[in-house]
C-alpha cells in the first residue's frame, strides 16, 4: 500500500512539474525541456567559430555562451533531430548560428 501510494505521489509531481513548464512558456517544448545545471550530464562551450553541437537523447546540457549559460534535457519525440540552438536558447543570449544534431539515445540502440 505504501509503494502504492508513493507512487502516486510521485506521478502526481512530475505531471504537476510539467504543467508548469508549460504555462510558464505558454507552448509545448518539441526538443525537451529547460533544466537546472547542477543536472547536466556535460558542458558546451559556445563561440564564433561554433558551427553545431552533438547531443543525445535523453541528455542534459550545459551550454555556455559569452559568460551567460542556459542548461538544457533533450527529449525529442524522433530517433534523430536537428535545429537550431537559437529556438531553446533563453531570451539574451546570442547563440549565433548553431545546429543542434540530437543522435538517438544510446541506452536504446539495438
Amino acid at each position: 500500500m505504501f509503494n502504492l501510494l508513493r507512487t502516486a505521489l510521485v506521478a502526481t509531481a512530475l505531471i504537476a512539474g510539467a504543467g508548469a513548464v508549460h504555462a510558464a512558456t505558454g507552448q509545448q517544448a518539441p526538443y525537451g525541456s529547460a533544466a537546472a545545471g547542477a543536472y547536466a550530464d556535460r558542458q558546451i562551450t559556445i563561440d564564433a567559430g561554433t558551427k553545431w553541437v552533438n547531443v543525445n537523447n535523453g541528455e542534459t546540457v550545459a551550454f555556455n555562451v559569452n559568460g551567460k549559460s542556459f542548461t538544457w534535457h533533450f527529449e525529442t519525440l524522433h530517433n534523430e533531430e536537428r535545429f537550431d540552438l537559437a529556438r531553446i536558447a533563453p531570451a539574451g543570449v546570442e547563440v549565433g548560428m548553431v545546429t543542434v544534431y540530437v543522435a538517438s539515445n544510446p541506452l536504446y540502440r539495438g
